[in-house]
């Protein structure tokens, strides 16, 4: 039996353990829909002793600290390793195409850059997410929750990715080598756009166009609106061989309303 350890089973590191499981591997975890408890030491050293490949989505500590290579990095030599990190690390681009070789820890992600660096120092593979979504956590739930916002900002440009191309991203980097990797979908676009096709998709009224300050979002979301960019796939594309099943928001929002 092929073993698989997972620091952080939350949403997205979930849908990579149901893909690795269905492929036959095992799958020992920490985070709270995990198996372990990330500070049973004795018990978590000797799970990974038993693991050839490790995956962290902790995100970073005080001070940029990562906290999985700060208690646990002597136990992970010789060991394909991964790491979810954030298309954030870039900061603000003015709207310009970003890749793996954009220098990183320039934005309010310093942090998330710190922690980036450090498991590529440790021979990691960076999986660089842009905005993630997928069933359950998608533009339709806020739609139908009524909290779906469209902001008054005509330049501004994300990237994002559905959790599943994430999973099979992971998948393809079992056989590729370590680096960074933007995973993201093949279209960019304003947010405005994707709240429109899923109000479309659902037969919901548009939500009003709204200026940041009216919009009374948080300081998370508003840093969001913060930083334009977009992203560029083509490392993963060429080096992992992997392709988005969804190139863009509209084949995922479809497949995210096929799942409800």
């Amino acid at each position: 039996m092929k073993r698989f350890f997972i620091f952080g089973l939350g949403y997205t590191a979930s849908r990579i353990a149901s893909m690795l499981e269905s492929r036959g591997w095992e799958v020992v975890s920490t985070g709270h829909a995990g198996t372990l408890s990330f500070d049973d030491e004795g018990t978590v050293r000797m799970a990974l002793a038993d693991c050839g490949h490790v995956l962290s989505s902790v995100p970073p500590g005080s001070e940029g600290i990562d906290p999985v290579l700060e208690r646990y990095g002597d136990a992970l030599d010789g060991k394909w390793l991964g790491y979810l990190s954030s298309t954030g690390v870039y900061g603000d681009a003015g709207g310009a195409w970003v890749d793996e070789s954009t220098q990183i820890g320039t934005g309010r992600r310093v942090a998330r850059a710190e922690c980036d660096t450090a498991w590529l120092e440790s021979g990691a593979r960076v999986f660089r997410l842009p905005g993630i979504y997928g069933p359950g956590r998608s533009p339709l739930d806020r739609v139908r929750g009524g909290t779906a916002k469209r902001i008054d900002l005509p330049e501004q440009v994300f990237s994002r990715i559905h959790v599943d191309d994430i999973a099979l991203a992971v998948i393809a980097g079992l056989a590729g080598p370590a680096g960074a990797y933007n995973i993201s979908d093949d279209c960019p676009c304003s947010q405005n756009a994707v709240i429109e096709e899923a109000c479309r998709l659902v037969g919901a009224s548009l939500p009003p166009l709204q200026d940041l300050d009216e919009a009374q979002l948080t300081p998370m979301a508003r840093g969001f609106f913060a930083e334009n960019r977009r992203v560029t796939n083509g490392k993963a594309r060429r080096v992992l061989d992997w392709q988005p099943r969804y190139p863009s928001y509209r084949e995922g929002l479809r497949a995210c309303l096929a799942q409800t």
